[in-house]
Parts: structure tokens; sequence; C-alpha cells
């Protein structure tokens, strides 16, 4: 690792396990104090940070919740700094036929998937642009270019956060902060092996590159983002998903 990230605070939502925990551990590499927040014990990821020699804490926090999430900014900001990395990463992916679904249903994709995204941004954003620089990285997904029975709600949610990226991005930039999303193919997780099997053989084979993606294929992408590197790149979407959507 380079080091790129020393002296920078990260926040990283839904990094109990799966993608987020990969990403947590990669920002630590990179040289990040690491802050994990999810509704889940976060601990393990925390052991793993710390066993690499880096600096992180866990907080159990629900990011629908703003009561919750104004909490934990807080918490964050005592235990480790006022964080100028922001990984929206929390996120669920029921499949759910659109006769099946109810508008309780709908609303709370919206709210895990998007309303935590701005949750979270109001709340880490104001040091971000006091200090005059900062990262934000959220999750989409390569499921807005394709077509996906029973993920109607879930498309849509994932095409709002694209639109939520571009206006962060044009509120923040005069401040030093970007934005931008990432929008993955299908991540072999512990969330997305609930869902039907059969993806994991359908999907790969819609790739370029033929196999499936685990957590770690993202984690360069991200820690480009969150660096200097990125400086110049702010609103864009970064589809690293093995060339599924080269034709799009």
């Amino acid at each position: 690792m380079t080091g790129r990230l020393t002296g920078h605070v990260a926040v990283v939502t839904g990094a109990a396990r799966g993608i987020g925990r990969a990403y947590a551990r990669r920002l630590a590499a990179e040289g990040a104090a690491v802050a994990v927040i999810d509704i889940a014990d976060g601990s393990d990821t925390v052991a793993q940070i710390e066993a690499a020699g880096a600096k992180g804490a866990a907080f159990v926090a629900d990011v629908a919740d703003p009561g919750q999430v104004t909490a934990a900014a807080g918490e964050v900001a005592a235990a480790l700094g006022a964080p100028d990395i922001l990984v929206n990463n929390a996120g669920i992916y029921p499949n759910q036929p659109l006769e099946a679904m109810s508008i309780a249903d709908w609303r709370r994709m919206f709210a895990v998937n998007v309303e935590s995204m701005f949750l979270t941004c109001q709340a880490f954003t104001p040091a971000m642009k006091q200090r005059g620089w900062g990262r934000i990285v959220n999750m989409t997904s390569n499921a807005v270019g394709l077509v996906i029975p029973g993920f109607t709600h879930y498309i849509a949610a994932k095409m709002a956060v694209i639109g939520l990226t571009r206006g962060l991005a044009t509120e923040l930039a005069e401040f030093g902060v970007t934005a931008n999303a990432i929008g993955p193919s299908l991540v072999r997780t512990p969330g997305t092996e609930a869902g039907p099997p059969i993806f994991f053989d359908v999907v790969p084979q819609m790739q370029a590159i033929k196999r499936t993606q685990l957590p770690d294929d993202l984690v360069g992408t991200v820690a480009f983002l969150a660096s200097d590197d990125a400086a110049f790149i702010t609103g864009q979407t970064f589809y690293a998903d093995g060339g599924l959507l080269r034709a799009s």
C-alpha cells in the first residue's frame, strides 16, 4: 500500500461484513483511521484493521435513522477525529415482484439505500467543508443498466444514488469535496448469497470477465477515489463490474 491516506479519517457504512469490510480494510491499509458504522456489530472488522497495524473503531447505528446518524457522527469524531472520507456502502438487496411489493417495502428500500446517504452526508460534510478537503463515495449498482425481474425498487433506488452523487458534486466542489459513485456487478457477499442462486450462474456469463465478482475486486477503486489522485474527478459513476455494461 502507498500510505496515501495517512492522516485521514474514513467512515464506511455497512462495514461489518462483505464489501464494506473489504473497503474498511483497504482504506486502513492505505493509512486512514477507519470508523465502521453498521446496524450489526462491526468489531470483527475493527479487529482485522487493528491486526494489520491500523486504527479503527466500530459504532452500531441504523443509518436510515436521523437520530442514530447524528449520534454516531459525534461518537466517531470523539473517538477518531472528524472524518474527511465517507463511503456510503450500507444497503439492502431484496428480490420482490412488483405485484408483491408493498409501499412499506418501497419506502424501506429508499430509506436504506438512498435516504441513509442523505443523512450521512449532512452529518459528515460540515467538517469536510471546514477542512477544505473531503471525499464521498456512494455505492450504486450496474443493475441500473440491466433488465432484472424482481428488482424494480432496487433499480429505482440505485438510479437515485447516481442523481444524489451528481448533486453533491455540484454543491460541494467549491469546498474541495468530491463525490463519486461505484457500480459493481453481482458481488458474492452474505447479503447477495441470500438471493436467487441462479444469478451467480447467469450474471458472470454476461460480463467480459467471466467469474463471480468478489469484494476485493472493488477496493482499488474506492482507495483511488478517496485519495488525492482523484482530486479532479467528481460527479462520476465508475462501473467496476467486470465489463458487464460495456455495451451500454
